[in-house]
């Protein structure tokens, strides 16, 4: 009789957890959504990037609103000023471009990436080297300043990589767009 109990209170155990798990994912799936999936897919492989970083990006400038505005005037899902719009437009060649226009999902995930793009080649063009951590500073604190900083010894021994970030903004938004990839990866990685 006490092995019955002992049996029964294992299968107790392994469904609580099981819920459990099931609960967890659930939350964590809830509070990292895959918003437009298909777009986001899309322009992430037709810019060869990774598509969890594009909606690690996207979770981190507005939390998939697609109406946020911020008060420097970025606009959209992934956070695009206004210059920077209108100048990836022309290069892509994007007929009848309004900065309305990064109010779109569609035009902001396609300007979002390729910048994103644009951004990894410029930095591969400075530093010899593909590293997410640069491309996200320099989305963040502008391909300027980045590329001013890989030659600066105070933050980069290297050339290659950046010790330190001297904008507290851009060194918090590199990590927040990290760690929100990471729990992406976590929970998407078979999915996408």
């Amino acid at each position: 009789m006490l092995r019955i109990r002992s049996l029964k209170n294992v299968i107790v155990v392994i469904i609580a957890f099981a819920a459990i798990l099931f609960l967890l994912d659930s939350i964590g799936k809830s509070m990292f959504p895959l918003r437009y999936k298909n777009l986001v897919i899309k322009y992430a492989r037709e810019n060869d990037l990774d598509p969890l970083l594009v909606f690690s990006v996207i979770k981190a400038e507005s939390n998939f609103n697609p109406n946020a505005t911020s008060h420097k005037n970025a606009r959209g899902l992934m956070q695009i000023i206004d210059d920077t719009g209108i100048w990836a437009a022309e290069k892509m060649g994007i007929e009848g471009f309004k900065v309305e226009s990064l109010y779109d999902p569609e035009i902001n995930i396609k300007i979002g990436c390729w910048y994103l793009r644009n951004l990894r080649n410029e930095i591969y063009k400075c530093s010899g080297e593909i590293n997410n951590d640069l491309v996200l500073a320099a989305y963040n604190g502008g391909i300027g300043n980045v590329q001013k900083w890989l030659k600066d010894k105070q933050y980069s021994s290297s050339g290659k990589s950046l010790e330190r970030i001297p904008f507290k903004e851009t060194e918090n938004y590199v990590k927040k767009v990290n760690n929100y990839r990471k729990i992406y990866e976590k929970l998407y990685r078979k999915e996408i």
